[in-house]
């Protein structure tokens, strides 16, 4: 079974960078990893992304060094698993609210004795060739990273982090927002702000890595800079938009009309 190097450097305390894959093309997954990205999260909760979809952006990954994380519809066993099996190397699971369904999402990413998945990795390894070596191994390189986005999770904040196998969690602002009853198109918020800092501050002391994302090098030097180490560097739809945009508008200034 391939290490998951991504997990060992955030372990380490070491940070990581990667991207969001929400547009379902295997070719745009496979010039991103080789780009060298650490890792790419395929955005299986928001977009029509199928499981045939998600496992030929997982096929053109394969060997490029980058770790694929999928984000999964909910934090339902099943769906971790089935996103497992697939070949997936780590779990991005949405709407967490206790501690006691981050031990329950950790349990499902874990064979016997340590958690409750069922056994039948049929692509993650290599379509059994790599069964006894993924059964020994996976454990210890299943990454399962967290999304704070809801009222419960903060309030039980430093009890989710306390629970052992969970790697990272990274803050959902726009869930976050409208769950506190604030409009996300007009952030910042302080008290949003300050829930953040905490976090940030507790993750640090309990040694579990936090995320964020940018699309700016500006915003992603201030990232590493306040400690997060699971930096998300955007998404292929709105790298592609930003860069589209950005010649449009060049573009119709050169030729001065603006329109």
């Amino acid at each position: 079974m391939e290490k998951n190097m991504v997990r060992q450097r955030l372990l380490n305390g070491a940070p990581t960078l990667g991207a969001f894959l929400s547009l379902g093309s295997p070719h745009v997954a496979e010039l991103m990893a080789s780009a060298g990205l650490d890792w790419l999260l395929v955005e299986a909760e928001h977009t029509a992304i199928d499981t045939a979809q998600v496992e030929h952006m997982l096929m053109a990954i394969r060997g490029t060094g980058t770790i694929p994380i999928i984000r999964t519809l909910s934090a339902d066993p099943l769906l971790i698993q089935k996103s497992l099996d697939a070949g997936a190397m780590g779990v991005f699971v949405p709407m967490v609210r206790s501690a006691d369904e981050a031990r329950a999402i950790v349990q499902a990413t874990r064979y016997p004795p340590e958690g409750t998945r069922g056994f039948g990795p049929l692509r993650a390894s290599q379509y059994t060739l790599d069964y006894e070596d993924y059964l020994a191994n996976a454990n210890e390189n299943i990454l399962v990273a967290l999304i704070i986005e809801t009222t419960e999770a903060v309030e039980d904040i430093e009890a989710i982090l306390d629970v052992p196998g969970v790697d990272v969690v990274y803050f959902g602002l726009f869930d976050l927002c409208i769950a506190m009853g604030l409009n996300p198109m007009q952030m910042p918020f302080p008290e949003v702000d300050a829930i953040v800092e905490r976090t940030l501050k507790l993750c640090q002391e309990k040694g579990v890595a936090i995320g964020s994302g940018t699309q700016t090098p500006q915003g992603l030097k201030q990232l590493l800079d306040q400690g997060y180490t699971f930096v998300n560097y955007g998404a292929d739809v709105t790298i592609l938009k930003e860069k589209t945009l950005e010649g449009i508008q060049t573009f119709r200034a050169h030729r001065g009309d603006g329109g």
